[in-house]
């Protein structure tokens, strides 16, 4: 084996963690390589968060245009150019990979493309692009490699070449009939987002409902939304093999309530889940051990088996969002800093970039119910916020859990107009630990979407009406 290249840090994966440590740690001065294979700056600024959300605005607006004669606009002889809709996500993700790089180089952290392995403890060997190979050994190595679309060993499913969210982002065409297998966020957002396109879609969902987690009226309104919009949503429906090319002609054969039924489109979209990236890094000669679901295994300090080893974001297990990653670093950083910070029970908000949006953060309904913990409800209807009648965009509610001997915060949920934004505002009481009536008494602009939390928490039953 070739002499290493010794580095006080190694970081394999530029995703969201992986990369923010890189530049900390660089920019302390102390000797740093991120190795990345292909997207500078991880999945989310090429190829997930921010490009799928450029596209779901895209949709947004071409919704407008659908409804224009509502806003007082005439429209004629409009037209969805989906080169057009890929160019604008091209030339953002451009400008966000060139800040990226800026970052690296005002850092000190070099960054080598390549495709990174392990052969000996916190040694990696890189196949680099432009050819050749490095060997590099750090003093701490930091594993960041992400996970990928799941494709599900369906008969016929590898073979019928079915998008991915990749390949949906880079459509320059809009699908006639648009198969989506998944009821998740990729799922929802991209059925949504090309039915407003002009595509016919399908959705094929495993379980009961839409968004099971959640609680029953969130799912049915999700239905409703969808429905309304056309989209067709079969649930608790069973793939059992798929026949023919995706772009083409693509025959899914599923098994429901009803029995056996076959639905005929020209595209299809796996959208079943992801899967960690950590096959073929050679974790076992690293002494890195994974769980049986393929995650690697850590602690809560995100520490892998092996010393002077760690692993963040989507690898590791932690929740598969951008935001938990950015935490991920934190703690990492924190605690070599000398900290004692852990990823267990941290409050996790989510956001489901649908039109309206669905965000919660804290406790729903069935958890709070699941836990037996006790709480007071409060629920309003989106149009009580008198800023979703300025934009026509009604539909929806708002509702918080409340602790029933207390004025603890316990959960939010908002499925309206800028619902990822409202939750930050509850997020940070629940966090700060303040009362729900610290909201309730809060004095916020108006009109604006916020302010709807006034009426809310203005609605929380006495704790003599405390339900369980």
């Amino acid at each position: 084996m070739a002499t290493p290249e010794e580095y006080d840090v190694v970081v394999l994966g530029s995703g969201e963690a992986g990369k923010y440590l890189a530049w900390d740690f660089a920019s302390k001065g102390q000797r740093t390589v991120m190795v990345e294979r292909r997207y500078v700056g991880g999945s989310c600024p090429n190829i997930a968060c921010l490009p799928s959300k450029n596209i779901i605005h895209s949709a947004k607006v071409a919704s407008y245009f659908r409804s224009s004669e509502e806003f007082g606009i005439t429209k004629d002889n409009w037209k969805i150019d989906m080169s057009g809709v890929r160019a604008r996500k091209r030339r953002m993700v451009d400008g966000l990979v060139e800040m990226h790089l800026g970052r690296f180089k005002a850092s000190g952290a070099e960054l080598a493309m390549g495709t990174g392995r392990f052969v000996a403890p916190r040694t990696i060997k890189v196949d680099l692009a432009n050819g050749g190979t490095r060997l590099l050994r750090g003093k701490r190595v930091i594993i960041s490699s992400g996970s990928r679309a799941t494709i599900d060993a369906i008969s016929g499913l590898p073979e019928a070449r079915p998008l991915t969210h990749i390949d949906a982002l880079e459509l320059d065409r809009v699908p006639e009939h648009l198969l989506v297998l998944g009821g998740g966020y990729v799922g929802l957002e991209f059925a949504q987002a090309m039915r407003r396109f002009g595509s016919r879609v399908t959705i094929l969902e495993r379980s009961s409902r839409l968004v099971p987690r959640e609680d029953t009226d969130v799912s049915e309104a999700l239905h409703q939304l969808f429905a309304d919009e056309r989209i067709a949503v079969h649930t608790l429906t069973t793939v059992e093999r798929v026949e023919g090319t995706s772009g083409e002609i693509v025959r899914v054969h599923a098994t429901n309530s009803g029995g056996e039924i076959v639905i005929e489109g020209t595209d299809l979209l796996a959208a079943t889940g992801r899967t960690p990236n950590t096959e073929d890094l050679g974790l076992e000669l690293a002494g890195v051990e994974r769980n049986p679901d393929g995650h690697i295994k850590v602690n809560g300090r995100l520490e892998t088996t092996a010393e002077n080893v760690w692993a963040v974001g989507d690898c590791a297990g932690s929740p598969h969002f951008t935001h938990i990653a950015f935490d991920d670093f934190r703690v990492v950083r924190d605690n070599l800093a000398g900290g004692d910070r852990v990823t267990t029970g941290r409050l996790v908000p989510f956001c489901l970039f649908t039109d309206p949006e669905l965000a919660r953060v804290g406790l729903s309904e069935s958890e709070a119910r699941t836990k037996g913990i006790a709480y007071r409800l409060a629920k309003i209807p989106m149009v009580t916020v008198l800023r979703t009648r300025t934009l026509s965009e009604t539909r929806g509610f708002m509702k918080a859990l409340v602790d029933a001997s207390s004025d603890r915060v316990l959960g939010f949920t908002a499925f309206g107009p800028s619902a990822g934004e409202v939750i930050a505002v509850v997020e940070l009481a629940i966090s700060a630990g303040l009362p729900y009536t610290a909201l309730r008494d809060s004095i916020f602009t108006h009109p604006t979407m916020a302010e709807g939390l006034n009426p809310l928490f203005s609605s929380v039953p006495t704790a003599k009406g405390a339900a369980n």
